[in-house]
């Protein structure tokens, strides 16, 4: 995956500033702003999972439940004509519209 890094299930950003000789990314996928920075690669590495960890020990320190990326589901606004061709394809393979997408969406993505 270009500029980005994965730990523990989350996905980091990398960008770098000319200006500032800094390498620098965020927790992408979740709404908690979680950022870090770094002057090369492995201490950006570093910081990255240290800003996760920081992130879990807080959840776990409040009690509450740390967001995740990439649940599962998500909602796909595909406009009036495509929805109902979608559903008429279903109904006719006898399945039901989200597997449909699914399906669709394995396909699209293993060519």
């Amino acid at each position: 995956m270009k500029d980005m890094m994965v730990y523990k299930n989350y996905t980091g950003s990398v960008h770098y500033s000319d200006e500032d000789w800094v390498f620098f990314g965020k927790v992408e996928y979740i709404r908690s702003l979680i950022s870090y920075e770094g002057t090369d690669v492995d201490s950006l590495w570093q910081a990255f999972e240290e800003a996760v960890d920081d992130y879990l020990e807080l959840c776990e320190a409040e009690e509450r439940e740390p967001e995740r990326p990439f649940k599962g589901s998500f909602n796909v606004r595909t406009g009036s004509d495509l929805h109902r061709r979608a559903a008429l394809v279903a109904k006719d393979k006898g399945i039901h519209l989200n597997k449909l997408v699914v399906e669709a969406l394995e396909s699209y993505l293993n060519t």
